[in-house]
């Protein structure tokens, strides 16, 4: 990929720490994770996130305001909204785009000229493992 190829020591630091996370983390859990690779200051993070949102190789999360890696950056080209599902539990992020919805979106902004930059969607709730293992717990608690 070229833009991969492009990408500064510290953004790419950055970006493989996100890829390798499995669940969204914010500036300073990456600035922690990356002490030992000489990364001492919360700018270089913000700096190499910024770029790397700018680039679509990473989402930020505003309501944990944390940050992810695109899980299909090809996919994004040109769509105007992501979104994501995010367990209240586990913190597992998955992330999708849908047409129906964007031509929704795009319908809406169009009848109202209102111009669009991004648009972000976040769902929260529980996702079935999470689930099972709460319904698990509910159902010993009864039998006790």
């Amino acid at each position: 990929m070229s833009t991969r190829r492009a990408l500064t020591r510290n953004q790419a630091l950055v970006l493989d720490t996100l890829t390798a996370c499995d669940e969204p983390l914010s500036a300073y859990a990456i600035l922690d994770r990356l002490r030992g690779e000489g990364v001492r200051a919360p700018l270089q993070v913000y700096r190499a996130l910024d770029k790397l949102v700018e680039t679509g190789l990473v989402h930020r999360l505003d309501s944990l305001k944390a940050f992810v890696a695109c899980s299909h950056p090809h996919e994004h080209d040109g769509a105007a909204v992501v979104a994501f599902a995010i367990c209240e539990n586990c913190a597992r992020v998955w992330e999708f785009s849908d047409s129906k919805i964007e031509d929704r979106f795009a319908a809406w902004a169009e009848a109202e000229s209102f111009l669009t930059k991004a648009t972000t969607i976040e769902i929260s709730g529980l996702c079935v493992s999470c689930r099972k293992a709460a319904e698990a717990t509910e159902g010993a608690k009864t039998a006790v």
